[in-house]
C-alpha cells in the first residue's frame, strides 16, 4: 500500500500544531466595532412646515411620494384637524435630492394604507393607496400612484375597492399580493376589525378575479394602528401584524402581541411578545431575516395626553429589531426622533421615514433615511497567517505531485496507487464540498433537522456503487465513466453523457465559489469577488500542477480540518448558549428544531415532506455514484476493485457523523444566538450565520483555521471539477479524435483543459454573485437536479435493461433534459426532486422510445446487471484494450 506523502503529513502535523498555538490566544474576538447598528441622515424637509400625519407614502420611478395626510394648524391645541390632499415627490439625482411638486389627491384624505410595487414583477408598478378617512367619513377606495419624471406629474388609476371601509390599517406586499391587516371601520376605535385582506396584483388581466380576498383573520382581539410587514420565517416568506390598539367603551387595550400568517399553508401562529406595546409605528422587513420598528407609541402617556399638552415629551426614541428565525426581541438603538402614524419606505440601500406625529397633534417635516450598518470585520494578523499559510500548503501539495505525473494515467488516476482510504476521504470532500460548512448549517437553523435523512441514504447507495456500479467502471478499465455509454450504447451518447457532465461541473464550481464567497465576506474583510478569485486561483495552481493525486491527497487533509474545524466550533456553541448543553438542547426542543419528519404530501411545500428527502436523496446519490465522472474516477484511483470498494464504504461510513455533526451545529447556532439574538447582524444572509460566528465569537487563531476550512472546502469541489472534467474532455472526445500522437501530448492537453475549466468556473463564479439568493443548500440541489438527473437516468436505463438501444436512450435524455427545465422554470416543484425527477422520465422514456426500434445488436456482456460475469471470473481488461475501443 502507498503510505501519505511526506508533505501531505507534514502539512497535517503543521495543521494541528498551529490550532494548539492558536489556543494560547483564545478569548478575543476577531470582530469589532463601534458602530451603531442604525444612522439616520436628514433628507430635505417635507415642503409643508406643518408636517402630516397619515400620508400615503412609497416609492415608483426612484420618486418618493408622499401624499395626503392630516394635520393641526398653530396653535395645535385650539385649531381642528385638517386633511391635506397635496402630492409631493422628492426625486434625487446623484447625492442632490429635491422636493417636486406632484398636484393633488381626488380627495384630502389621510390615515390608510400604503405599498411600492416595485419593476420586475410583471404587473404595474406603482405605490398602491388603500383606504383612509377624512373628518366626515372612512373609505374604501383603492388607487395606484405613478410618478413620471419626464413629465413630473403623478397619474392616479383606480384599483378594486376593499371589502368595507378601512382606516388605520396597515399592508405589505409579498411577490405581487397585496396583504392588509386591521384598521377601524368608523370614526372610533371601537369599531377596529379582524380584517385580513389580500389583493394578488397579477390577475389584473381578469377583472371577475381581480377582487380582494378576505382571508382568516388572526387569533388574537381586533386591533387599529397596527403593524404589518413581511419577512421570511427561515421556510417562507410571512406577513406579520404586530401591536396596535383597540377599545371597548372607556377600555383601552394596548397590543404587544405578534402573529404570523404563513400565505403558504394559509395558517396563523403566535410569536413572542414585543417588548412593549407598539401602536401606530413604522416597521420594515430588512436583510432576510429581521424586522426594524423605526417608530411606534407605547401608551404610557396616553391617558395624560390632555392634561401633558405641549409639555409632552414625545413617543419613546428607541428603536426596536425582531428576529423571525429565533422569535426574539432586541432593543436597536435610539433614534433622533419618534415619527408614527407614517409609512417605512425602502429607497435603494436605504429605509425612508417621512414626515409624520412627533407627539399628540404635533406633526413634523423633517423626512429621514436610515441606513442599517453592517461592521467591518477585523481579521487580525494571526488569522492571516494561519488562513494564507494553509492555503498556500496546498499550492505546496500540488507542486510535490507535479513531478511525478509522467503519463495521462498518473494525472487522471494517480497510477492507480492512491490508498483505499484517501480515496474515500477525497470522494468524501468532493460530495460534501462547501454545502456541510456553510450551506448545511444555515438550513438546520433556520428549519429543522429533515434535511440529515437525506444524508443518511448514502450509506444504502454505497451498496449499490459496490456491488452494482463499480465493477461494471472497474471491468472496462474506464478513465471516463461515460466510456461506459459508449460501450452500452454509441458514441453519440458518450459523448452527450461527457459534455453534460462538463457543463454541470463549470457551473457546479461557479455557484460553490459565488455561494462560499459570499459567505465568507462577514467572516473575513474580503469582499466576494476577492473570495472566488482566491479560490479560484489556488485551486487552478495545485490542481493544474498536481492532477488527480494532489486533489485526492490535499481532499484527505481538508477531510481532517472540516471535522476539526466543525467539532470546535460545536463545542463553543453550546458552551455560550444560556445554560449550555442543557440549554442548548431544552432550546432546540421547544423549537422543535430535532424534528426529522414532515408527513404532508405536498412536493411543493417549503417544509418539504420525508417522502420528498428520501425520495431525492436516493435519486440524487444514484447519480452521483454512478454516473458523475468526479466520483467514479476516484473508483480507478485504487489497485483494484476490493480497494476501490473500500473507499466507497470510508465515504459511506464519514458521510453519517458528518451529518449529525454539521446539522448538530446548525441547531447550536440557533440555540446560541436565541441566547444572544443582540448579537445577529441584520445585513448578513441566512448563509452567512455561522461565518458570522466564526468571525465574532471565535478566538484569534482559530478562526483563522476555520475560515480555511471553509475555504478548503470549497476548493476540494472546484479542484475536482476541474480534473474531472478535464479527464472527460480528453478522454471521451480527444482520444477518439485521435487529436495527439503520443500520451504526452494529451498529458498536456490535460493540464490546459484544467486551467482553462478553472478560469471558465472562476469567471462564472464572479457572474453569479447574488447577495439575494436565500439558501445555498437549496441553490446547489437545483443545480445537482438539472443536470445530474438526466445522466443519472442514462446509466440506470443502461445497467438494468437488456432492451434499452441508443436511439431510445437520446430520446430518453432529450425528453430528460426539456422536463428538468420546465420543472425549473414553471412549478414549484421542490428542487429536492428534481434528480429522481430526471432519472424516472430519462428511464421511461427512454424505454418505451426503445421499443420503436431495433434491440441491441452489440455484445452486452457485463454491461448490464443481467449479464454481469460469474464471481470469480476475471472482469478487468487491460488499459490498452480500453484505450483501442475508444479509438
Amino acid at each position: 500500500m502507498v503510505q501519505p506523502p511526506i508533505v501531505g503529513g507534514f502539512m497535517i502535523a503543521r495543521i494541528l500544531g498551529s490550532l494548539c498555538i492558536v489556543l494560547l490566544f483564545a478569548g478575543s474576538p476577531t470582530f469589532a466595532t463601534d458602530q451603531t447598528l442604525l444612522s439616520w441622515n436628514a433628507l430635505p424637509d417635507l415642503p409643508d412646515d406643518l408636517g402630516v400625519a397619515g400620508p400615503f407614502a412609497g416609492v415608483h420611478n426612484d420618486g418618493l411620494i408622499v401624499a395626503g395626510g392630516a394635520n393641526f394648524p398653530r396653535p395645535v391645541w385650539e385649531s381642528d384637524k385638517v386633511w391635506r390632499d397635496r402630492i409631493h415627490v422628492l426625486t434625487r439625482t446623484g447625492g442632490d435630492y429635491v422636493w417636486k411638486d406632484g398636484g393633488t389627491l381626488h380627495r384630502p384624505i389621510a390615515y390608510g394604507a400604503a405599498v411600492s410595487v416595485p419593476d420586475g414583477l410583471n404587473v404595474p408598478a406603482g405605490v398602491v393607496c388603500m383606504g383612509g378617512n377624512d373628518s366626515s367619513r372612512t373609505f374604501d377606495d383603492v388607487f395606484r400612484l405613478t410618478w413620471n419624471p419626464e413629465t413630473g406629474s403623478i397619474d392616479q388609476e383606480s384599483l378594486p375597492s376593499l371589502p368595507q371601509p378601512c382606516a388605520f390599517g396597515a399592508a405589505t406586499l409579498i411577490g405581487t399580493t397585496i396583504y392588509l391587516a386591521g384598521g377601524q371601520s368608523g370614526p372610533s376605535l371601537e369599531s377596529a376589525m379582524s380584517n385580513f385582506w389580500s389583493l394578488d396584483l397579477s390577475r389584473q388581466a381578469t377583472p371577475e378575479q381581480f377582487q380582494w380576498e378576505a382571508l382568516p383573520p388572526w387569533p388574537g382581539p381586533p386591533r387599529a394602528l397596527n403593524l404589518t410587514v413581511h419577512q421570511h420565517n427561515g421556510y417562507d416568506e410571512c406577513v406579520y401584524v404586530i401591536g396596535g390598539r383597540n377599545q371597548q367603551g372607556d377600555d383601552v387595550q394596548f397590543l404587544s402581541d405578534t402573529w404570523e400568517f404563513n400565505p403558504s399553508s394559509n395558517t396563523w401562529r403566535t410569536r413572542r411578545d414585543a417588548p412593549r406595546c407598539i401602536m401606530a409605528g413604522t416597521a420594515i422587513g430588512v436583510g432576510q431575516s429581521h424586522v426594524f420598528v423605526l417608530g411606534g407609541a407605547d401608551g404610557s402617556l396616553f391617558h395624560q395626553t390632555d392634561r401633558l399638552r405641549d409639555k409632552h415629551p414625545g413617543f419613546p426614541h428607541k428603536t426596536l429589531a425582531y428576529h423571525t428565525i429565533t422569535d426574539t426581541w432586541t432593543e436597536a438603538g435610539p433614534s433622533p426622533a419618534n415619527h408614527v402614524t407614517t409609512i417605512a419606505v425602502p429607497w435603494g440601500d436605504s429605509i425612508i421615514v417621512p414626515s409624520g406625529e412627533i407627539r399628540p397633534r404635533v406633526r413634523s417635516p423633517k423626512v429621514f433615511r436610515v441606513t442599517v450598518n453592517r461592521a467591518v470585520p477585523s481579521f487580525g494578523m494571526i488569522n492571516y497567517i494561519v488562513l494564507f499559510s494553509y492555503l498556500l500548503s496546498m499550492v505546496g501539495v500540488g507542486v510535490y505531485f507535479a513531478k511525478k505525473n509522467k503519463s495521462t494515467d498518473d494525472y487522471f488516476r494517480g497510477g492507480s496507487r492512491i490508498p483505499w482510504w484517501a480515496a474515500g476521504c477525497s470522494i468524501f470532500a468532493t460530495m460534501l464540498s462547501s454545502l456541510t460548512f456553510t450551506g448545511i448549517p444555515s438550513k438546520s437553523y433556520a428549519q429543522d433537522w429533515v434535511y440529515v435523512v437525506g444524508n443518511f441514504t448514502i450509506p444504502l447507495v454505497a451498496i449499490v456503487a459496490v456491488y452494482v456500479a463499480l465493477p461494471f467502471f472497474r471491468r472496462i478499465d474506464a478513465t471516463s465513466a461515460y466510456e461506459y455509454l459508449e460501450k452500452r450504447f454509441n458514441r453519440s451518447v458518450r459523448r452527450f453523457g461527457s459534455a453534460s457532465f462538463t457543463l454541470f461541473h463549470v457551473f457546479r464550481m461557479a455557484v460553490v465559489m459565488s455561494l462560499t464567497g459570499l459567505a465568507m465576506a462577514i467572516a473575513t474583510p474580503l469582499t466576494p469577488t476577492q473570495s472566488v478569485l482566491l479560490m479560484g486561483v489556488l485551486s487552478i495552481a495545485y490542481c493544474t500542477l498536481g492532477g488527480v493525486e494532489a486533489v485526492i491527497w490535499t481532499d484527505t487533509i481538508q477531510t481532517i480540518v472540516l471535522f476539526g474545524g466543525g467539532i470546535l466550533a460545536l463545542i463553543l456553541l453550546v458552551a455560550g448558549t444560556d445554560g449550555g448543553f442543557t440549554g442548548f438542547l431544552s432550546a432546540a426542543h421547544a423549537s422543535d428544531k430535532f424534528d426529522m419528519a414532515n408527513l404532508h404530501l405536498s412536493p411543493t411545500n417549503a417544509q418539504i415532506g420525508l417522502w420528498v428527502i428520501i425520495v431525492g436523496a436516493i435519486g440524487q446519490n444514484l447519480s452521483s455514484y454512478t454516473a458523475d465522472q468526479a466520483v467514479v474516477q476516484r473508483y480507478m484511483t485504487t489497485a483494484n476493485q476490493r480497494l476501490a470498494a473500500r473507499s466507497i464504504w470510508t465515504n459511506a461510513v464519514l458521510s453519517v457523523p458528518a451529518s449529525l455533526l454539521f446539522f448538530a451545529i446548525g441547531t447550536a447556532l440557533f440555540a446560541f444566538y436565541q441566547s444572544h439574538p443582540e448579537k445577529l447582524d441584520a445585513t448578513i444572509t441566512t448563509d452567512q450565520v455561522f461565518p458570522l460566528f466564526i468571525a465574532r465569537e471565535m478566538p484569534i487563531g482559530v478562526a483563522g483555521l476555520i475560515v480555511a476550512g471553509v475555504f478548503a472546502a470549497a476548493q476540494s469541489t472546484v479542484s475536482t471539477s476541474m480534473n474531472s472534467t478535464a479527464t472527460a474532455i480528453v478522454t471521451d472526445f480527444l482520444r477518439p479524435w485521435n487529436v495527439c500522437r503520443s500520451d504526452q501530448g494529451y498529458l498536456r492537453y490535460a493540464r490546459g483543459l484544467t486551467l482553462l475549466m478553472g478560469v471558465l468556473g472562476t469567471l462564472l463564479g464572479l457572474v453569479f454573485v447574488d447577495p439575494s439568493i436565500k439558501s445555498l443548500f437549496d441553490t446547489f440541489l437545483v443545480v445537482i437536479g438539472l443536470f445530474m438527473g438526466v445522466l443519472g437516468g442514462l446509466f440506470i436505463l443502461g445497467g438494468t435493461t437488456t432492451r434499452a438501444n441508443a436511439a431510445g436512450a437520446m430520446t430518453g435524455a432529450m425528453v430528460g433534459a426539456a422536463t428538468m427545465f420546465g420543472l425549473w422554470k414553471f412549478t414549484a416543484v421542490n428542487g429536492y426532486l428534481y434528480t429522481s425527477c430526471g432519472i424516472t422520465t430519462c428511464f421511461v422514456v427512454g424505454y418505451l422510445a426503445s421499443l420503436a426500434f431495433a434491440p441491441p445488436a452489440g455484445d452486452l456482456a457485463g454491461l448490464t446487471i443481467h449479464t454481469l460475469p460469474k464471481v470469480g471470473q476475471d472482469d478487468t481488461p487491460s488499459r490498452k484494450a480500453s484505450l483501442e475501443i475508444q479509438s
